[in-house]
């Protein structure tokens, strides 16, 4: 019964409540390290793309991985994702009738905690891919990559006339959310909180206290085991709760820095940014490594370096300054996400088409 009741505390009556102004900065917090962490990654595979060229190439999904890490050891820890745990939020059952509320070092309900990671982590990344196969999509469409007889054509024409709409229902649908927040008419900011049967509220004086006597008491994992299953088990727990620590030392110790960054690689520092820290100039020719798997320059200047022909439609890469047939480009950067000649990390948006007098 003791045991029973140093995971409850009675609910606190006064303004538990976080604002706005707090919800809404723990979630940009998130969003900001994103970003950050995405420009490390580009920065690394252009210095030497052979070794740290699937950084950027698989980006989305290493950095979903890592923040599924991240946010389970929190949830299960705090009750509460990294950043609501920043800033001293935690999460609480939204139909929770009982009179005592549960301390942030007991953690969620396990059908709730298993909805929180799911809308914290899978609900982000997939929003990625969609945000980027639309882009893709429309790309194909303008310049008529996929031929007119193509099956797919009306189907995905159809899904880019619709998704704009269905976007801003989506942000509508979070900005009414936030409306009737500040209103005082919703007890959650976010209606993914509500889908995972939570809300926000501050931490309290006895969770605080919780918190540090379970960081102070060694966890099963700690204490000895005998069997050799039981061994492996507790070495891997070790092992991604270490992975997840360091993420959440290292992430809160830069915090200022990546919000620092997310400033600074704004929109109203472009200018600034392109002129310090742009890409070095492109060895000549005679320099490529011939053992590599990038395509030997042609002799005319005129023939693209990756079907051999002469140029159609002449584009140009932002990221190396070669030449290229737009079609082959696209579809070479769409599937390695790489220029073909020096290797240098690059999306589609490098993409530049040239307009010669003659065209």
């Amino acid at each position: 019964m003791a045991e029973h009741g140093a995971h409850l505390t009675a609910p606190s009556i006064g303004d538990d409540r976080p604002s706005i102004f707090e919800v809404v900065a723990q979630d940009s917090l998130m969003s900001a390290v994103r970003p950050a962490l995405q420009h490390v990654a580009k920065v690394l595979a252009e210095s030497n793309p052979g070794r740290y060229g699937f950084l950027w190439r698989w980006f989305d999904e290493i950095y979903t991985l890592l923040d599924l890490l991240l946010q389970q050891h929190y949830l299960s820890r705090c009750s509460a994702s990294f950043s609501e745990n920043f800033y001293g939020l935690k999460r609480i059952a939204l139909r929770d009738k009982q009179r005592v509320q549960r301390l942030a070092s007991a953690g969620l309900p396990q059908k709730r905690h298993w909805k929180s990671l799911l809308f914290l982590v899978l609900i982000p990344y997939l929003k990625t891919k969609l945000e980027k196969l639309v882009s893709s999509l429309r790309e194909e469409d303008e310049y008529s990559i996929h031929p007119p007889s193509s099956s797919w054509k009306c189907f995905y024409r159809a899904f880019l006339a619709a998704y704009p709409f269905v976007n801003m229902a989506w942000e509508g649908w979070f900005l009414s959310q936030q409306l009737c927040y500040i209103l005082g008419k919703a007890q959650h900011h976010s209606p993914l909180l509500r889908l995972a049967g939570v809300r926000l509220v501050r931490l309290t004086v006895e969770d605080m206290q919780a918190l540090e006597h379970k960081s102070a008491t060694p966890t099963p994992s700690q204490q000895p085991v005998c069997s050799v299953k039981e061994q492996v088990q507790s070495a891997v727990k070790r092992a991604l709760g270490g992975v997840a620590f360091s993420l959440s030392t290292g992430l809160s110790v830069g915090v200022f820095f990546l919000q620092f960054l997310d400033w600074w690689y704004s929109s109203e520092n472009q200018e600034t940014i392109k002129s310090l820290t742009a890409l070095p100039t492109p060895p000549p020719p005679v320099h490529l490594d011939h053992g590599t798997d990038s395509p030997l320059l042609p002799k005319l200047k005129t023939v693209c370096p990756l079907c051999r022909k002469i140029r159609a439609n002449d584009t140009v890469l932002s990221t190396s300054g070669f030449v290229f047939c737009y079609r082959c480009v696209y579809m070479y950067v769409k599937s390695h996400q790489r220029c073909p000649i020096t290797g240098y990390a690059t999306e589609l948006q490098h993409l530049v088409k040239l307009y010669t007098p003659e065209s």
